[in-house]
């Protein structure tokens, strides 16, 4: 007898269904044919220790499991459920009257239960796509389908709920979620904020330049001036994200396995912090079967790159395709995937080896020229894709035993929101572009016009300080930002004063 279940594959951040046909003849092997891995061929063992929980046995015949399309790689143990429903109608002992009304997936443990899988989501919004009635997956994912809307989705927590259910012998309770509800409840939960940072406000003043027309910056001071801790408060002060932002980041880390239990729905912007010893593969995905990396974990959010030196030069100089293009390709010999890596680079340094460059009262330790090699680990390209160079130097002590709060984060935002509506009316003719930074040098000269005195700041700044040409376009983007903060049509000389100010690194002699 021949059975057809449903099930997925998952490739890039989107899923593709899967056949699995299950065939039974005369003979005495388990075949599984469909291009799949280890963990889909040892499924016959976890389904022959599940079902024999329930009293069910594998038939002493041929039996042959056909995945398909068959020239797309199915992985991982996801499949059990649909694999054991199938042969188990197969051999006639449950109906096969609803079977394809579900897409059914789930990892099977030797005792029956369903464990948890990933890329659920994408799953759930393929199973809507191709019109099925419901999806019956673990009970532990099933919050996360249930984002879907027009969709039934069962979550089970062992195989006997999902025969009986099949056979109409019991059932499996509907779970539902309001996902809107959820995601406006979920809104402005921020770990941290702005308003427990004293002093800085030169820093928080460019870190909100930063934020409203989406710059990248670097952050360069002494250890202790408070880099990392500023840096940890940024996602507090742009804009929230919109309920489309939320499902396309929320797709990404049910792809990856990175969504908690609790997180159905990810409303907050995410904040990424790999360590400096973080390889390639793991930075920017990839791998023999490719996964999601850590700039693509950090899409619509901050990747905050720490100690940006030490990191491989071979892992920075990955990231500069992604920041040109905001999305990454992973090249195999059997498929090319894409994955979204549109992120804001936040990154931090200090100014040399021993840290203490420029410090006001601690001498730098470092012999002549270490500085300048130390500033050349990272590359020019690179530092060509950062907008806002900035110094971040301590906080005096009495400014920390100052009372009173800062500035909150909401307020901060509030003006940064502001800035980015103007943005968007600006750019709502040019698809992809949503903000100053990600403006190309034609867009550049036509809103980033300047009068005379301006253009006159600018040459003066560009050979006085020793301003490299790369730094021409970046200032003007940054200059346009801090216009749209001041609600200013027009880009007036201290707006290009102030931008100028964040170009530390291109002066030439800033080492010297």
């Amino acid at each position: 007898m021949l059975v057809k279940t449903y099930g997925s594959a998952i490739s890039g951040i989107e899923a593709m269904t899967v056949t699995i046909e299950v065939d039974i003849e005369k003979g005495v092997n388990y075949t599984v044919v469909g291009l799949p891995d280890n963990a889909v061929r040892e499924s016959q063992q976890r389904i022959t220790a599940a079902i024999g929980q329930y009293g069910y046995h594998l038939t002493g015949k041929r039996v042959i499991v056909n995945m398909a399309p068959a020239d797309v790689k199915k992985e991982g143990s996801a499949y059990d459920l649909s694999i054991a429903i199938a042969v188990l109608a197969a051999q006639g002992n449950i109906r096969a009257d609803h079977l394809s009304e579900y897409m059914l997936m789930g990892e099977l443990s030797l005792d029956g239960s369903l464990r948890p899988i990933r890329g659920v989501l994408p799953i759930a919004i393929e199973a809507r796509r191709k019109h099925f009635k419901g999806i019956i997956l673990p009970a532990d994912n099933a919050r996360e389908a249930a984002i879907v809307n027009n969709l039934e989705v069962h979550g089970a927590h062992n195989l006997k709920e999902v025969i009986d259910f099949l056979d109409d012998e019991g059932t499996i309770a509907l779970t539902e979620f309001d996902t809107r509800a959820e995601f406006a409840k979920q809104l402005d939960h921020y770990e941290y904020d702005f308003a427990d940072v004293k002093g800085q406000e030169g820093v928080k003043r460019a870190l909100e330049i930063a934020a409203a027309g989406g710059h990248n910056v670097i952050l360069i001071g002494p250890p202790g001036s408070g880099k990392t801790m500023l840096a940890k408060r940024m996602p507090s002060i742009l804009p929230p994200l919109s309920l489309e932002e939320s499902l396309e980041t929320t797709q990404i880390h049910s792809v990856a396995g990175q969504l908690r239990k609790s997180d159905a729905l990810i409303s907050v912007r995410p904040f990424r912090a790999p360590h400096h010893t973080v390889s390639d593969v793991a930075l920017v995905g990839g791998g023999s079967n490719p996964h999601p990396g850590e700039i693509s974990l950090a899409h619509n959010g901050v990747l905050f790159l720490d100690e940006l030196p030490e990191f491989k030069r071979s892992a920075l100089e990955v990231l500069r395709q992604p920041m040109e293009e905001r999305r990454v390709t992973i090249s195999r010999a059997r498929s090319t995937t894409d994955y979204p890596a549109g992120f804001m680079l936040i990154a931090a340094m200090n100014p040399c080896p021993c840290g203490y460059y420029n410090h006001p009262t601690i001498e730098c330790t470092c012999a002549a020229g270490v500085v300048r090699r130390y500033l050349n680990k990272v590359s020019g390209p690179l530092m060509d894709r950062i907008d806002l160079h900035i110094e971040v130097t301590p906080v005096p002590v009495s400014q920390l035993n100052r009372e009173g709060r800062a500035e909150s984060s909401a307020t901060i935002r509030d003006r940064v929101m502001a800035a980015r509506s103007i943005q968007q009316a600006r750019f709502a003719g040019h698809a992809g572009i949503h903000c100053n930074a990600q403006m190309n040098s034609k867009l550049t000269r036509e809103h980033c016009r300047l009068g005379a005195e301006g253009r006159t700041i600018l040459e003066a700044a560009m050979n006085r300080l020793g301003l490299s040409a790369r730094a021409y376009d970046r200032i003007l983007r940054v200059a346009r930002t801090i216009a749209d903060l001041d609600q200013s049509e027009i880009i007036r000389a201290p707006h290009i004063s102030e931008a100028i100010q964040y170009r530390s690194l291109d002066r030439k002699y800033w080492h010297d």
